[in-house]
């Protein structure tokens, strides 16, 4: 801007004019001042045009950002739409898949309430199964019991018998490994060899094959090559025991008896055992037609005692009967001689009559 106030050239600065008027008395138009207020109005109407500009230009972005809007607006109307509907889909999916599980949680919550049950019932049937098995338990706690003592019974029984027979030594009851060792004795009264291992039996079921390889091992265990298993009577002797009484298995001569039969039987040995001793235990082995003859001994004197007990029975039954019919007839010789008897004339008379008719 220009300063309004200059020196005028006239007085040298000694009076004070403004500058139009000294332009305006020089005849001189302020083209400074012209200038400056063209510019000022040109300024002005730019600014004017520029406000206008700007304002159309607000316009229109307004206008565009109005249109931008709408159409930001209408996709994410129909996005929304489209998220809605997924989402809609999803619910029902959701709610499908929740009703899946649930069933299959019902199903599986059954199946493991069923199992549950099962598994109560398992328990039960097994509780009572031990329960029985318990009682089992006492029964044949009770039955071995009685075993038990029948069995020590038995064993003393035969300890008893068979230390009286002569020549013959029996031991004390061993620990294990079988009952007694019993061995024939020398005049000097040493036992002598082989020593026979003992096992007795006196059982209602009968001897089994368990029984005979117990006694085996046991036979092994105290380095004996006989044994002899005892059993209480025939009875427990099974078919084939009675038919091979004496034969080897497994390395061990075994002689199958009774406590009635054993002292016959060992009579029986007697020489097999003397060989034994001095020959030795293997010498049966190359002489088998001995060890079927023996077999055969023992089958026909069994044959025999059977048929002397037959024939004993019957001499008994005949002897009961003789004595029932003695006895009979005493007592008919008792009852007619009670009676008084007739004349001899009239029995002869009778006896005419008798011949006449």
């Amino acid at each position: 801007m220009l300063a309004e106030l200059i020196t005028c050239p006239l007085c040298s600065g000694e009076g004070e004019l403004r500058r139009t008027e000294v332009l305006d008395r020089l005849g001189v138009k302020d083209f400074a001042r012209v200038a400056q207020l063209s510019a000022e109005e040109a300024f002005r109407l730019l600014l004017e045009k520029h406000k206008q500009d700007e304002q159309n230009v607000w316009l229109r972005f307004e206008s565009e950002l109005s249109k931008r809007v709408s159409e930001i607006t209408e996709r994410q109307n129909s996005r929304i739409k489209e998220l809605e509907s997924v989402a809609n889909l999803a619910d029902e999916h959701k709610e499908l898949e929740v009703q899946r599980i649930r069933v299959e949680l019902e199903n599986r919550l059954r199946s493991e309430q069923s199992q549950k049950d099962d598994l109560n019932r398992r328990v039960e049937d097994f509780f009572r199964e031990v329960t029985q098995l318990r009682e089992r338990n006492q029964e044949l706690e009770s039955e071995m019991a009685k075993a038990a003592r029948v069995g020590k019974k038995e064993e003393a029984d035969f300890a008893a018998e068979a230390r009286c027979w002569a020549g013959i030594s029996v031991s004390e009851k061993l620990p294990k490994n079988g009952d007694f060792i019993l061995a024939y004795l020398d005049p000097s009264g040493s036992p002598l060899e082989p020593r026979i291992l003992v096992d007795c039996k006196n059982k209602e079921s009968g001897v089994n094959e368990g029984d005979i390889q117990k006694l085996i091992r046991d036979a092994r265990e105290r380095s004996t090559s006989v044994a002899v298993l005892v059993a209480r009577d025939e009875t427990q002797l099974r078919q084939f025991d009675r038919e091979c009484r004496w034969g080897q298995k497994d390395g061990v001569w075994i002689l199958r008896t009774t406590r009635q039969w054993l002292p016959r039987d060992l009579d029986v040995l007697r020489p097999v055992l003397e060989r034994m001793r001095t020959e030795g235990p293997d010498f049966l082995r190359t002489n088998a037609s001995l060890v079927e003859e023996v077999r055969r001994t023992f089958v026909d004197i069994d044959a025999i005692e059977k048929e002397l007990g037959r024939a004993s029975k019957a001499i008994h039954s005949v002897s009961a009967l003789i004595a029932k019919h003695r006895e009979r007839i005493q007592t008919l010789c008792d009852h007619a001689s009670a009676h008084k008897m007739p004349s001899q004339p009239n029995v002869a008379l009778g006896g005419r009559k008798g011949l006449a008719g």
